[in-house]
């Protein structure tokens, strides 16, 4: 949630802002490279805790790259005529983005939501590994005692977990399709 909050603006803001989008899309892809281990533990270094904390901080910024760009994306497949028509109608700036823009641009924004919501399911599992607990606390005691079942107990349900995610993202994807606004 808080990722959409910060990376659809900051996706708008780079579309708006064509000689710094290359600038900003390019730092948070950065954040996406590095593995997921050590920026947990560059976040616990910053943060001076473990657990939860540094664990939802990189799920957040992990979530941010896929928002930003589909946001940038969608947006910049909107017809180029549309927006000038929406402001020739008398539209105000903002009315347009609302009414034109971000409707237009919604299937491609929320692929990228959905794309954040599936990869944080999966990266959750590793924030087990510095005490954030969840699913990935039972593959991480497998793992420690080399016991398949009880690593099984935590992947399937995180498995499962990306499948209802997705499947989700899917059927509201197709109800949005049928209803438009």
């Amino acid at each position: 949630m808080w990722a959409v909050g910060a990376g659809v603006p900051l996706g708008l803001w780079a579309f708006r802002r064509p000689r710094v989008a290359g600038v900003v899309m390019g730092a948070v892809g950065m954040l996406q490279t590095v593995p997921s281990l050590a920026l947990l533990a560059f976040l616990i270094a910053a943060l001076g805790t473990i657990g939860f904390v540094p664990a939802l901080v990189a799920l957040f910024l992990y979530a941010l790259l896929p928002i930003m760009r589909n946001t940038h994306a969608g947006l910049a497949a909107v017809p180029p005529g549309l927006v000038p028509a929406a402001l020739a109608l008398g539209l105000s700036r903002g009315q347009a983005l609302r009414a034109v823009e971000l409707p237009l641009a919604a299937p491609t924004l929320m692929a990228g939501v959905k794309t954040a919501a599936v990869i944080n399911v999966g990266t959750a599992t590793v924030a087990a590994f510095i005490g954030a607990g969840g699913l990935g606390e039972r593959i991480v005691s497998g793992l420690a005692v080399n016991a398949s079942a009880q690593m099984l107990v935590g992947a399937l349900p995180a498995a499962l977990l990306a499948l209802l995610v997705q499947g989700l993202f899917d059927r509201l994807e197709r109800r949005l399709r049928r209803h438009p606004g």
